[in-house]
């Protein structure tokens, strides 16, 4: 069973209201902070730790960022890569992931960065690929408007061509530093790109080697029709969001197929829900828990963060009036788009049904597991037969909610042999047992393979 945990560069949590908690730190813009959440996680044998991201403050709501900012509605997004460096200076196996869009960014620079970060860390970094998704990140990165959903996807293809691309231009042996001889490196493996496509051009090559690891692992969040085929492509381990275990049945064979269909080995694709765990000695005390922590949401968190992730301003329409079809097509977020209207049964959802049927900024949001760790054990292992090959670990208090987890649950899992006692090597993926796909050729290389 793979376990990551799931932070953000502001409170560590996919839970917006975990800040309020009486016990959450809130000295989150040290590194003492982050590394102690990194020590907890490393010593309970977590796969690894991952940040979301985004490019501007949840200020689509009402076109004002006042209500995100008084309530701190993830108002803070310190660069989650410099985090990441943070973190892995006091662990040695805990793999580290960060987001980073192919929407704003260019693809030699994402190379460099994590082939870097990858070099830095032994081998341990991933990157969690994303497309953005509002015009508030369109403005604060020079543009006028947010790309389309589908376009986002056709660029984010390209753009994964390119940093794959880029990450084959050394050969694992290209390095040779002889100073006997005074050869460096053996130019016939270090190999330009040449990349020119509808969105891209770069030439390489990539001025950084190889890591422990090959190159770092691709982690991605594909759950709308055009996601899951992304993800089909690209992703070595997916993000998930299941509301039900038959959905989650369902979505896990999609991603499955998808990949087989990309010519991949499903097996070789990681498949981890995000999932909430509560935990109490007693059952009782554990519902009341949930009870307390389901208290600190607040509507605005919902309503920021729904017109964040759906580029839509739910302050200017009526909350009962539907959607039309138009105005349906054009949100951002369309996996969520697609639950709501599957929840509800109905066409054209009104502001109240995305509220009611997401979930958002709540923690029924995503597949919550409350109980005693025996009870969390259950569940976890009964999700974990048929609909996924591990979980996301959202916090909802910082740091106990880690701190619980890695002493109640972790050794309920291990005594059960679902989960390791120790890492089995040093890489992320020794860790996840995925090994670097090959290096990637351009079309030039290959014909001067041949000739």
């Amino acid at each position: 069973m793979s376990l990551i945990a799931f932070m953000q560069a502001q409170n560590c949590t996919n839970y917006v209201g975990s800040w309020r908690h009486p016990a959450s730190m809130s000295d989150f813009l040290t590194p003492a902070y982050y590394q102690r959440i990194a020590r907890t996680l490393e010593d309970a044998k977590f796969d690894m730790a991952f940040f979301d991201d985004r490019l501007a403050m949840p200020d689509i709501y009402g076109n004002d960022h006042r209500a995100t900012v008084e309530n701190g509605i993830r108002t803070v997004k310190i660069d989650p890569c410099t985090v990441l460096m943070t973190m892995a200076a006091v662990t040695t196996h805990l793999g580290l992931g960060s987001t980073y869009s192919t929407t704003y960014y260019e693809p030699f620079h994402v190379a460099r960065l994590f082939a870097t970060m990858d070099l830095m860390t032994g081998g341990r970094v991933a990157w969690n690929v994303v497309t953005s998704f509002n015009d508030s990140e369109a403005a604060n990165m020079g543009h006028d408007e947010h790309m389309e959903h589908d376009a986002r996807y056709d660029r984010a293809d390209e753009f994964l061509d390119v940093v794959t691309g880029l990450w084959s231009s050394w050969e694992d042996d290209a390095l040779i530093v002889d100073k006997a001889s005074g050869r460096f490196a053996d130019p016939d493996k270090v190999h330009r790109l040449d990349h020119a496509g509808r969105y891209f051009r770069s030439k390489g090559p990539l001025p950084v080697p190889r890591s422990a690891q090959g190159q770092p692992v691709l982690l991605q969040a594909g759950q709308s029709g055009r996601g899951i085929a992304f993800a089909g492509r690209w992703a070595e381990v997916v993000f998930a969001s299941y509301q039900t275990r038959e959905a989650g049945r369902k979505q896990y064979a999609a991603l499955k197929g998808a990949a087989a269909a990309a010519g991949r080995d499903p097996n070789l694709m990681k498949v981890a829900p995000a999932v909430k765990v509560i935990i109490g000695e007693t059952a009782s005390m554990a519902e009341e828990k949930r009870e307390m922590i389901a208290a600190l949401a607040k509507p605005i968190d919902s309503l920021a963060l729904l017109c964040e992730v759906l580029n839509v301003d739910f302050a200017t329409r009526p909350y009962e009036e539907p959607f039309t079809d138009e105005e349906l097509a054009g949100v951002s977020w369309h996996s969520l788009r697609d639950k709501v209207i599957q929840k509800t049964g109905k066409k054209n959802p009104s502001v109240r049904d995305f509220v009611e049927a997401s979930g958002r900024g709540t923690i029924n949001e995503s597949l919550t597991i409350s109980g005693t760790p025996t009870q969390v054990a259950d569940q976890m292992e009964e999700w974990f037969s048929d609909a996924c090959d591990g979980f996301v670990v959202a916090a909802t208090e910082i740091p106990g909610s880690y701190e619980d987890f890695a002493r109640l649950v972790v050794p309920e899992l291990q005594r059960r042999g679902l989960f390791r006692t120790e890492y089995p090597g040093r890489t992320l993926r020794d860790t996840i047992g995925v090994p670097a796909p090959p290096l990637r050729r351009s079309p030039r290389t290959a014909l001067e393979a041949a000739e």
